[in-house]
Protein backbone atom coordinates (compact mmCIF):
# COMPACT_ATOMS: atom_id res chain seq x y z
CA UNK A 1 0.00 0.00 0.00
CA UNK A 2 1.14 3.39 -0.71
CA UNK A 3 2.14 5.81 2.22
CA UNK A 4 2.28 9.81 1.32
CA UNK A 5 4.63 9.77 4.37
CA UNK A 6 8.26 9.69 5.65
CA UNK A 7 9.63 5.94 7.53
CA UNK A 8 9.38 7.90 10.82
CA UNK A 9 5.79 9.10 9.97
CA UNK A 10 6.48 12.83 9.01
CA UNK A 11 4.23 14.62 6.41
CA UNK A 12 7.32 16.15 4.64
CA UNK A 13 10.94 15.60 4.12
CA UNK A 14 12.25 19.23 4.02
CA UNK A 15 11.39 20.33 7.62
CA UNK A 16 14.24 19.13 8.74
CA UNK A 17 16.43 21.15 6.35
CA UNK A 18 14.19 23.94 7.04
CA UNK A 19 15.00 23.88 10.88
CA UNK A 20 18.98 23.84 10.21
CA UNK A 21 18.96 26.65 7.89
CA UNK A 22 16.67 28.55 10.23
CA UNK A 23 18.92 28.40 13.19
CA UNK A 24 21.73 28.84 11.27
CA UNK A 25 20.19 32.23 10.26
CA UNK A 26 20.00 32.51 14.15
CA UNK A 27 16.21 33.35 13.24
CA UNK A 28 13.00 32.50 14.79
CA UNK A 29 10.16 30.42 13.59
CA UNK A 30 7.81 33.84 13.86
CA UNK A 31 11.02 35.81 12.24
CA UNK A 32 11.07 33.34 9.09
CA UNK A 33 7.16 33.51 8.88
CA UNK A 34 7.52 37.30 8.58
CA UNK A 35 9.86 36.40 5.94
CA UNK A 36 7.99 33.89 4.18
CA UNK A 37 5.00 36.55 3.88
CA UNK A 38 7.15 39.55 2.70
CA UNK A 39 7.59 37.86 -0.48
CA UNK A 40 3.95 37.33 -0.77
CA UNK A 41 3.50 33.93 0.91
CA UNK A 42 0.73 33.75 3.55
CA UNK A 43 1.53 31.49 6.75
CA UNK A 44 2.26 32.06 10.01
CA UNK A 45 4.35 31.02 12.81
CA UNK A 46 2.35 27.57 13.55
CA UNK A 47 2.58 26.58 10.12
CA UNK A 48 6.27 27.05 10.33
CA UNK A 49 6.31 24.95 13.24
CA UNK A 50 4.42 22.16 11.61
CA UNK A 51 6.41 22.07 8.76
CA UNK A 52 9.96 21.96 11.06
CA UNK A 53 8.34 19.34 13.44
CA UNK A 54 6.65 17.21 10.04
CA UNK A 55 2.84 17.18 11.03
CA UNK A 56 2.36 19.31 7.80
CA UNK A 57 2.60 18.61 4.08
CA UNK A 58 4.46 21.21 1.82
CA UNK A 59 3.29 22.27 -1.35
CA UNK A 60 6.10 22.90 -4.23
CA UNK A 61 4.66 26.63 -4.35
CA UNK A 62 5.86 26.72 -0.29
CA UNK A 63 9.12 25.06 -1.37
CA UNK A 64 10.31 27.77 -4.30
CA UNK A 65 9.46 30.49 -1.18
CA UNK A 66 11.17 28.48 1.37
CA UNK A 67 14.46 28.13 -1.13
CA UNK A 68 13.90 31.82 -1.82
CA UNK A 69 14.02 32.88 1.53
CA UNK A 70 17.33 30.86 2.62
CA UNK A 71 18.71 31.51 -0.77
CA UNK A 72 19.00 28.08 -1.63
CA UNK A 73 17.73 25.50 -4.16
CA UNK A 74 14.88 23.70 -3.62
CA UNK A 75 16.66 20.58 -4.25
CA UNK A 76 18.55 21.35 -1.23
CA UNK A 77 15.62 21.72 0.84
CA UNK A 78 14.54 18.10 -0.44
CA UNK A 79 18.02 16.26 0.27
CA UNK A 80 18.10 14.96 3.77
Amino acid sequence: MFSNRTKDGRNNICGIKVAQLRKTLKISQRELADRLQVINLDIDKNAVQRIESGQRFVTDIELGYLAKVFSVTVEELLNV
